[in-house]
């Protein structure tokens, strides 16, 4: 199928709110973990996310232009045309977005999606995040409402962070204190602000308790109630009947967490994971098995040549590909998606 619509990709975000469960939203860097990541979904029978952060952006663009609208659009158009070849529906999103790489990142990217859309076209990405957690609230949300409307306009999702997701992406780092859970009042000020979809769709990523990075089962002390009490005040504020949930909510920082904690986030609204850390190993680990296993091939050592068939990088990649397709596929499993494409 071809990569989402908008009218796919909300239908898409509905499925999930209605039937509790999550896509996996998966950060690619290349046009081989992209193929990763469809092949997963694929098999999983999963439709799903994949998403481009701004460190990724840069380096699709190589190490010589480091341009990550460059590498978006590259990225971006690549998808479009081998997302064709597979039986699941497809969005694009751009990852966390800081201030300071909003005119250089997710401005231009609407732009771009404006102009198609002018055209008669479908956006170039699907949704974008502006990641406006190392900033005051007020300010974060005025700049997230002057990115809704432009959105709306391109027939984007708009992502928006309240609170703080601890540890480190890309440069972004933030302490692991109080601030990782979002406040009452944080969510009442952001439905003021926002609305509910009636300015435009927007998914929230709230926080409980989220940490980025590598960390074993149990160590992220995460707090799911926090997302209930979220749509609580949002169904309060709205007026809407108990047991309703305004928010389509974003669990970021997910590696470490409990099974157990994933599946509770869901029933509070959560329509979309982050998955990261743990792909890129999946990516990783065969390409170390592949250069150990034939160390003497892939090195010209004592004065010989190497073998050829194994430090050609197909030689590798396609079982790097074969090792984060299995990651994306335990992913969608954990989070329910499987098996239930539109």
């Amino acid at each position: 199928m071809p990569i989402a619509t908008p009218e796919i990709y909300n239908q898409m975000l509905d499925n999930a709110k209605s039937g509790e469960f999550a896509y996996p939203a998966i950060n690619v860097t290349s046009t081989e973990t992209l193929n990763a990541a469809l092949r997963g979904f694929a098999e999983a029978g999963s439709d799903g996310i994949v998403q481009v952060s701004t460190g990724g952006a840069e380096f699709l663009s190589g190490t010589r232009v480091k341009d990550m609208v460059t590498g978006s659009v590259g990225l971006a158009e690549f998808a479009h045309v081998v997302a064709d070849k597979y039986p699941v529906n497809i969005a694009l999103h751009t990852d966390h977005c800081p201030k300071d790489k909003l005119d250089s990142f997710v401005r231009p990217l609407i732009a771009i999606s404006q102009e198609r859309v002018d055209k008669g076209r479908n956006p170039l990405f699907q949704s974008h995040m502006w990641d406006g957690s190392a900033v005051e609230l007020e300010e974060n949300l005025k700049i997230a409402a002057e990115l809704l409307e432009q959105a709306a306009k391109a027939k984007i999702v708009l992502e928006v962070e309240i609170g703080v997701v601890g540890g480190e992406e890309d440069g972004v780092a933030n302490d692991i204190n109080d601030k990782l859970y979002t406040a009452p009042g944080d969510y009442e000020r952001t439905v003021e602000v926002l609305g509910s979809g009636d300015k435009g769709r927007y998914l929230l990523a709230a926080t409980f308790g989220n940490v980025h990075g590598v960390y074993k089962p149990g160590n992220v002390k995460l707090r799911p109630e926090i997302l209930k009490q979220g749509q609580e005040v949002a169904v309060q504020k709205l007026g809407l009947d108990a047991g309703a949930k305004p928010f389509d909510l974003v669990f970021h920082g997910g590696s470490g967490s409990l099974l157990e904690e994933i599946h509770e986030s869901l029933t509070y609204g959560v329509v979309k994971m982050n998955v990261d850390t743990d792909t890129q190993y999946a990516f990783t680990r065969p390409i170390v098995s592949h250069m150990f296993a034939n160390y003497d091939g892939v090195l010209k050592i004592d004065g010989e040549v190497g073998n050829k068939k194994v430090y050609d990088p197909r030689s590798y990649l396609k079982k790097a590909e074969v090792g984060m397709s299995e990651r994306v596929i335990e992913a969608c499993e954990s989070l329910k998606s499987a098996g239930k494409a539109l």
